[in-house]
């Protein structure tokens, strides 16, 4: 298992339960989102699996520590032709009959059968087992903190989709209001250049801004869809015209700018990072205690039968008998109990290597996790100082919006009666299509920057529980 993979917060963020609005003009809340998203994304449905199998990884550990006991029945039919001489059993390709050696070779053959049943039983491991299970359990936290750092991150970006594409929905709307108004703009200096009130160049110059106006909305319905796309592919739900909650435009939080004691290490982006520090701790711990001993119980009962008779010689070679019961049926028995010990002194240099391997495996996870701990402390600052900026903007957007609504009606009234030319109040609209743009972002840019400190704090359910505040007041 890799546990080095890079993770980058600031690239996350930029970027019923299963149903939600299925009808378009149902309004798709944003706990909705997050709950759809949360239960269809198939890499949270992965990491939960993964989770799973640690989970069970650390149960067939534990189980590791139980007693080795098997049984063994065997029924042969062969000679036991027995001969004086050395020999080894190399890969097992040898026949093990016990009998007399003869002065020459005979094929007398008969039945046997031996039954055994063997338990072995390491009950001392100078806390071997112990450390086994402990670095399983440390593993399955990796896997736990994997998933949650993952749906953490999976609520940020649907949070920011859903954010982007509130954005893009009232640009769209921005674009249709300023087209309108350039169309208006347009009969009323058409017919005034007809009437000869106005040179016939007004004409061009309002079907200039009729086409800039129109291409501008394209463009912002261009990027609404890719904001739909976006949405839908976070939730993992076809792609459709979501209809979404509009206080993010008109409402914003009573504490924006209040404070609040903020602790990194809970954020779980650096969890995960722990987990991993505290997995390869254990498992440094485990390799140093494989290299201890370990006592074995053990405890063996055998018997068997045989065709041969007790006294089959070369005196008596027809002592025996080729029926199958007559060979196979128990009529000897052995029992053995015992202690082993035993302990491998050479491990001591195979493991000191590993340790030492495993080591500086923790110090490699010990330098990620300070290095992204930092990415996160100049994260927050940026945060802060993006609320403090977006609360500046939100703050003045009203007065440019007046003043940008002012001057058009003055440069309309003005063109009107003759007294302005075309290029000034084209101006004036171009002003008023800005403001109104400044004006709709405003409120969606609090959110945003809120959204962002969030994720970097780790908190998503602080930005959540407001709002949940925002909208029960709306």
């Amino acid at each position: 298992m890799d546990f080095r993979k890079p993770i980058g917060l600031l690239s996350v963020f930029m970027g019923g339960l299963i149903t939600t609005a299925s009808a378009q003009d149902s309004t798709l809340t944003l706990q909705q989102a997050l709950e759809t998203g949360i239960h269809n994304y198939q890499s949270i449905k992965a990491k939960e699996n993964y989770q799973k199998a640690a989970a069970a990884n650390v149960t067939a550990i534990r189980r590791e520590y139980l007693p080795d006991l098997s049984f063994q029945a065997q029924n042969a039919f062969g000679t036991v032709n027995g001969q004086n001489g050395p020999f080894e059993a190399y890969k097992g390709i040898t026949v093990s009959s016990s009998g007399p050696a003869l002065a020459s070779q005979n094929w007398n053959a008969a039945f046997g059968g031996i039954y055994a049943m063997n338990i072995s039983w390491d009950f001392i491991q100078f806390g071997r087992q112990k450390a086994k299970v402990n670095a399983a359990k440390s593993e399955e936290a990796i896997y736990k903190a994997d998933l949650a750092q993952e749906q953490f991150q999976q609520q940020v970006r649907i949070a920011g989709a859903y954010l982007n594409l509130l954005a893009s929905q009232r640009l769209r709307k921005s674009m249709e209001s300023n087209l309108q108004r350039a169309q208006d703009l347009k009969r009323m200096i058409t017919a005034r250049a007809l009437s000869g009130l106005n040179p016939g160049v007004d004409s061009s110059i309002a079907n200039s801004e009729v086409s800039k106006a129109e291409i501008s909305l394209v463009d912002a319905i261009n990027y609404e869809d890719q904001q739909q796309n976006y949405l839908a592919q976070m939730m993992d739900v076809p792609a459709r015209n979501f209809q979404l909650d509009s206080f993010f435009v008109s409402k914003i939080p009573a504490d924006v700018m209040q404070q609040h004691a903020t602790d990194l290490r809970q954020q779980p982006i650096l969890r995960y990072y722990d987990s991993r520090i505290q997995y390869s701790e254990a498992a440094t711990d485990y390799i140093r205690k494989s290299m201890l001993p370990k006592i074995t119980a053990m405890g063996i009962m055998q018997t068997r039968g045989s065709g041969f008779d007790y006294d089959y010689s070369a005196l008596q070679p027809g002592h025996y008998s080729s029926g199958y019961w007559d060979g196979i049926h128990p009529t000897r028995s052995n029992y053995l109990l015992g202690i082993n010990a035993s302990w491998t002194i050479t491990d001591w240099t195979r493991t000191h290597a590993q340790a030492q391997r495993q080591h500086y495996t923790t110090e490699a996870y010990r330098n990620e996790y300070a290095l992204q701990y930092s990415a996160l402390q100049h994260q927050m600052d940026l945060a802060q100082q993006q609320l403090q900026n977006s609360m500046r903007k939100y703050e003045q957007v009203p007065f440019g919006l007046k003043a940008s609504s002012d001057a058009y009606l003055q440069k309309s009234t003005l063109y009107q009666n003759g007294l302005s030319n075309i290029a000034d109040l084209a101006q004036a609209l171009y002003n008023l299509n800005r403001a109104e743009t400044d004006r709709d972002i405003a409120y969606n840019g609090i959110w945003q920057a809120l959204l962002y400190e969030a994720a970097t704090e780790g908190d998503i359910q602080g930005f959540l529980g407001r709002v949940a505040s925002v909208s029960a007041a709306h």
